[in-house]
């Protein structure tokens, strides 16, 4: 027993681990984004009572006998309404004190006079009350998973007209007892399907597992249910990359977890370098983090220097001048970010293979040296699209003044010291020559394969918001391990035109079952 204890206290560390992956991608919705939500999905809701249909109403008081049919909704007034969160997993959503204007078609029959007509109604003092609980699917997606509604209706009233107003107004008790009763059990099933139907369906809009080119692909499935408290709501994102070539490929999770704590703007994304890393990591498994330069395409500074360097090996080679070069960089190991409140960097290590490609004769190699470097990294937003622009000047303020072409924009936080060196593989002496190549291969990553990198990755990915919403006034931060991009939103699109636009279309069929029938004018159909 006592060592059957002491094995489940080993595995108790592990258990908790699997239990709790850290996230690469955490996004943050405050209160104040929950206010731009409330105020358009307001708007959704009044679409939505506009559109409740009410069954018909039938009845008879002695040889007294109507049909209620036609009910339409024609004004709301909804005053009064909140969104807040409510821990730990649900919003509320309350409307109170709200009125609702109806018209009606009416056939009466009372003895021997038949009327036909309309008549306006109004039901107040409306209150509707719904918690909306959120948690995560079987494939990651964040979902409403269930809802709650309560409704009433305090007080109702209709106004007639006619011959008959003073039989209307005797036995407008129970037509208008009818329609409280009937309206008031329309509103909880009407803002059901919104929830659960239409406002899911915005939901499958968020990408959840998707390509970003033709060689990577991103995963945003949620690690776990949203974590709501009274002023926030959090959601954990794996924010791992894959190639495609090996899609089931996982890439374990080592990285510092991102921890948000300001709440000043609407929405907060921070992504860790596990992130950035598995980013790396799938473009070296896809195998297209190799360039190749031959011919025309070499720099022809750098071509001359190189010519000069290995001229006794060029000419024992190949007497012949027209020869042309090839370059081969290839990166040896997946590349590293590291992210501090400094700035974001890049670790990269790749072989560099210098060959002579004779017409019609296998290439001979000069030399293969090994490249080391760190690469600055600028992380900024354009739209929905997360990029990140490589850059091998030097950025920074030391004793001796300023270094570099220009500093970067202050919101890219890239201000650090990016360093450069080759070496050789074969021997130190073949790298005490090579020293002479370090500054020219530098301008040639720097001006002829850092825009070939950077236009590769110039798409970004997408970062994980419904269609329709987008960023305003991002400012991006670095922390130890992580950064933050807070921004606040706005709807480029309403809640209704996206739903329509992903809403199945119904069949002719199931179309012409759901239009209500067009009421009888025969007196003997009461």
């Amino acid at each position: 027993m006592a060592a059957g204890g002491c094995l489940l206290l080993l595995l108790l560390p592990s258990l908790v681990t699997a239990s709790h992956s850290p996230p690469g991608c955490k996004i943050r919705i405050t209160s104040k984004g929950l206010d731009l939500v409330k105020q358009e999905g307001l708007r959704f809701v009044e679409q939505e009572l506009q559109n409740i249909t009410v069954s018909d109403l039938h009845g008879s008081e002695g040889q007294f006998q109507y049909n209620i049919s036609q009910v339409k909704v024609t004004d709301l007034q909804l005053a009064f309404s909140d969104l807040n969160f409510q821990p730990q997993q649900h919003l509320v959503f309350n409307i109170s004190n709200a009125s609702i204007s109806l018209r009606f078609r009416r056939q009466l029959l009372y003895w021997f006079f038949y009327d036909i007509g309309s008549i306006n109604a109004s039901a107040d003092g409306v209150h509707i009350y719904t918690v909306l609980q959120l948690a995560k699917d079987e494939a990651g997606r964040l979902k409403i998973s269930n809802m709650t509604c309560n409704a009433s209706i305090a007080r109702m009233h209709a106004g007639f007209s006619g011959t008959l107003r003073k039989v209307y107004e005797f036995l407008s008790t129970f037509i208008v007892t009818g329609m409280r009763f009937l309206l008031s059990q329309q509103i909880c099933p009407s803002l059901e399907h919104a929830s659960l139907v239409l406002l899911n369906s915005l939901l499958d809009t968020v990408p959840v597992r998707n390509y970003v080119d033709e060689h990577i692909g991103i995963d945003y499935s949620l690690l776990r249910d949203p974590s709501i408290t009274t002023d926030t709501l959090e959601l954990d994102f794996k924010g791992m990359f894959f190639p495609r070539v090996r899609e089931d490929q996982e890439l374990e999770n080592h990285a510092v977890e991102p921890v948000i704590k300001e709440t000043e703007r609407m929405v907060y994304v921070a992504f860790s370098e596990y992130f950035f890393d598995s980013a790396m990591h799938s473009y070296f498994q896809a195998g297209v983090l190799t360039i190749e330069l031959q011919g025309e395409k070499v720099p022809k500074d750098l071509e001359v220097l190189l010519r000069a360097t290995f001229f006794g090996t060029i000419f024992m080679l190949s007497p012949s001048v027209d020869t042309p070069l090839r370059l081969v960089l290839q990166v040896s190991a997946p590349p590293r970010c590291t992210i501090k409140p400094s700035g974001t960097s890049v670790s990269v290590s790749a072989f560099l293979n210098i060959s002579l490609v004779p017409p019609d004769r296998p290439p001979v190699q000069l030399s293969s040296m090994a490249m080391e470097t760190k690469l600055s990294a600028k992380v900024f937003l354009q739209g929905k699209a997360l990029r990140v622009q490589l850059d091998l000047r030097r950025y920074g303020w030391g004793p001796m003044g300023a270094w570099g072409e220009s500093p970067p924009h202050p919101t890219h936080n890239c201000l650090l010291l990016c360093s450069f060196r080759i070496y050789s593989k074969q021997s130190a002496l073949e790298s005490l020559a090579l020293f002479s190549l370090q500054a020219p291969l530098k301008t040639l990553l720097q001006l002829t394969i850092m825009p070939i990198i950077n236009e590769r990755t110039k798409k970004g990915v997408q970062i994980p918001l419904p269609e329709g919403m987008d960023f305003t006034r991002e400012v991006v931060t670095n922390h130890a391990g992580f950064l933050t991009v807070g921004a606040d939103l706005h709807f480029s699109k309403g809640l209704r035109e996206v739903i329509e636009k992903y809403r199945p279309v119904p069949t002719a069929a199931a179309y012409s079952s759901s239009q209500p029938a067009e009421p009888s004018l025969d007196p003997s159909s009461l």
